[in-house]
């Protein structure tokens, strides 16, 4: 139950009612927009619906406790109780030790965070290689991990209060469930489950001492305790034999313990008017919750005085009353399914443990003539910032006014007037409150047993109606068998005389019969031996006819196997005479093929015999045309020749050859013309 600081200004006897009056109102009214179910004497049994049609208890009165330990010393009570979501419960424990008393040694088995209620005391415990001890009193609160070894000491003082300790334990951070082992084991189980062989070798201690202890009596968990010279002696051999022979003990100072534990009574309070005070821890006022999502509240409500109607986003709560009484209201958020989820009042006292679901509203109020106190302990420590209906930090006023007006079928005055209002937050004034919402209790218990009652008068009364109807069923039926036997009778009766007459008439024609059937015996007897006669001179002839017959019949035999012989002798030659004409047929085919494979190879022969032939000849035509044209063209050089020196002869002699040559040309360049010539002759002669 988380709440932030809030400045209140104190408000007038009148207003101050005027304003509880119409916060009661505004939770009046959602509960109308999800009504009521009865469930009043469900709430003295301390039980709802499930979903699934068992029952869970989501408030459970102190002496419905379940007791594990108990000693003239004192007592451990265990309260196990579901917040309707899921099927796991929630494992809560209340340790109360008179003064001067032990809680032995135990081995934790899971998360333990606690609350000390009254009277003071010690707890030590193991951490790594080193033994922890701090003094708790009234108001501390702590935790203790999983692995550690534990033990418990209340003040030795016989004037000072019993400790008492209230304590929670999860399975995990992430599953805070109640652990599906206990929560904790003694020393003494876990040491007397070994061989008394095993004992000894691993204290390495004669078996003398190792019967002293397997054979003592238990000592029940909790026992008187130590006197103060042998307290401390004791505790450090029990450390050192725990831990080994380099275990210590730290004892935390007083002047620390801030550092350890937190005191709610020592610290300034999350929220306080003149209605009450509440206060929230996390990890982040106590660093030992770190790594666990749970917190612990405290509320402290004043005489006629009411904690907002709110609901938790993300948290179960799970409260314990510690001082007076008060009623719990808490509304299903849903009206869906009306069998699994159902408006609830609870009428909590001290020692009463009760359950309230996340995103439930809830409201709880203090009667007129005493404060309520309570604590408790929530499942989600992370963001979960409770959401107020009523009062200044009221979750309504960020509502658009028109929609919350169609939504509560009401005028926008009217819900100005509702949301405006309360000046005050959280912590309201509400008196009576409380003995009103007993009252609409014992009314709703009333009309619960009237109904109750109504309905079994129904009950009886149709009972009563379907056993006189099945009394009368069964007269009827009575009456029918009877008639029905006597028919019977009738009927059997006179099946007898029929019986009777049918059998004197079988009897008759049975001794008929038999006269008949001597006779025919008789006569069947004379006709029997003259058919055996004959019989046996017909079974006589049968019996030579056989035998020829047979004499036929296997000279017959011996024929056909004779004729059959032949056909298979027939069938063999035929078979060699068939494999002899595929073997000549085979031979045929394969000189055949040898044939054209030969006319083949020499057709190919003959085809590149032929191409041969073709290319010499293709060659010599080739060569011919060569020579021959080589042979043109000597001829053609040969005349070309012949025509120049003509041609030069010619012109040689119109020439008149003087130093320079004709038209001034020296003889030089004559003979360069010849030579040019000749040259060329010979590079065609190479060509």
């Amino acid at each position: 139950m988380a709440t932030g600081r809030t400045s209140v200004s104190s408000s007038s006897a009148t207003s101050g009612h005027v304003i509880a009056n119409l916060a009661l109102l505004l939770f009046l009214l959602i509960l109308s927009l999800n009504p009521p179910v009865p469930t009043a004497a469900a709430a003295l049994e301390h039980e709802v619906e499930e979903g699934s049609g068992g029952r869970r208890p989501f408030l459970v009165k102190k002496g419905e406790r379940e007791t594990t330990v108990s000693t003239e010393d004192g007592e451990v009570s265990t309260v196990r109780i579901s917040d309707g979501i899921g099927n796991g419960r929630f494992h809560i424990e209340s340790i109360t030790l008179e003064p001067n008393a032990l809680f032995l040694p135990v081995l934790l088995q899971s998360e333990m965070v606690f609350y000390v209620h009254t009277g003071s005391g010690n707890i030590s415990w193991t951490e790594e290689s080193e033994t922890k001890q701090v003094e708790v009193e009234k108001g501390d609160i702590y935790r203790l991990e999983p692995g550690t070894v534990f033990y418990i000491e209340s003040s030795p003082s016989s004037d000072s209060e019993k400790l008492r300790i209230y304590a929670f334990f999860a399975n995990a951070e992430n599953d805070l469930h109640e652990p599906a082992i206990r929560p904790y084991s003694s020393i003494r189980d876990l040491i007397l489950g070994f061989d008394k062989s095993v004992l000894e070798a691993a204290f390495g201690v004669p078996s003398e001492a190792i019967e002293e202890i397997t054979g003592g009596a238990d000592p029940g968990g909790i026992v008187h305790g130590l006197k103060e010279e042998s307290r401390r002696d004791r505790e450090f051999a029990f450390m050192r034999a725990l831990l080994g022979g380099n275990g210590y003990v730290v004892f935390i100072p007083g002047e620390n313990k801030k550092n350890k534990l937190f005191n709610v009574f020592s610290n300034e309070p999350d929220f306080k008017n003149c209605n009450g005070w509440s206060t929230v821890v996390t990890k982040k006022q106590l660093s030992a919750l770190k790594g666990i999502d749970i917190s612990v509240f405290m509320v402290n409500l004043t005489k006629g005085s009411i904690m907002g109607p709110h609901w938790n986003p993300r948290a179960s709560e799970f409260g314990i009353c510690l001082h007076g009484q008060g009623m719990v209201t808490v509304v299903c958020p849903s009206s869906g399914n009306r069998t699994s989820c159902k408006n609830m009042r609870f009428h909590v006292e001290e020692g009463d443990v009760f359950a309230v679901p996340r995103f439930h509203p809830m409201a709880q109020v203090a009667f007129n003539n005493d404060s309520f106190v309570f604590m408790g302990f929530s499942t989600a420590a992370k963001n979960n910032h409770p959401q107020y209906l009523a009062g200044k930090a009221s979750v309504l006023r960020t509502l658009d006014r028109d929609i919350l007006s169609v939504s509560l079928d009401a005028k926008n005055t009217t819900v100005d007037k509702i949301l405006n209002q309360q000046e005050q937050a959280i912590i309201l004034e509400c008196t009576s409150c409380a003995e009103e919402e007993f009252k609409v209790m014992k009314e709703e218990i009333q009309k619960e047993k009237e109904e109750e009652k109504k309905k079994k008068e129904e009950e009886e009364k149709k009972k009563k109606e379907e056993e006189e109807k099945k009394k009368q069923e069964e007269e009827e039926k009575k009456k029918q068998e009877e008639e029905e036997k006597k028919k019977q009778e009738e009927e059997e009766k006179k099946k007898q005389e029929e019986e009777e007459k049918k059998k004197k008439e079988e009897e008759e024609k049975r001794r008929e019969k038999q006269e008949k059937e001597r006779e025919e015996e008789e006569e069947e007897e004379a006709k029997k031996r003259q058919e055996e006669e004959a019989k046996k001179k017909e079974e006589e002839e049968q019996r030579r006819e056989e035998e020829e017959a047979a004499r036929r019949e296997e000279e017959a035999k011996k024929k056909e196997e004779e004729a059959k012989k032949r056909e298979e002798q027939r069938q063999k030659e035929e078979e060699a005479r068939k494999k002899e004409e595929e073997a000549k047929e085979k031979e045929k085919q394969r000189k055949k093929e040898e044939e054209e494979e030969a006319a083949r190879k020499e057709e190919e022969e003959r085809r590149e015999e032929a191409a041969r032939k073709e290319e010499e000849e293709r060659r010599e035509e080739e060569s011919r045309q060569k020579k021959e044209e080589e042979a043109a063209k000597q001829h053609k050089e040969e005349e070309e020749e012949e025509e120049e020196e003509e041609e030069e002869r010619h012109e040689g002699g119109g020439w008149e050859w003087g130093e320079e040559g004709p038209a001034g040309m020296d003889m030089d360049w004559g003979r360069k013309v010849l030579n040019k010539k000749k040259k060329k002759k010979k590079d065609m002669n190479g060509a």
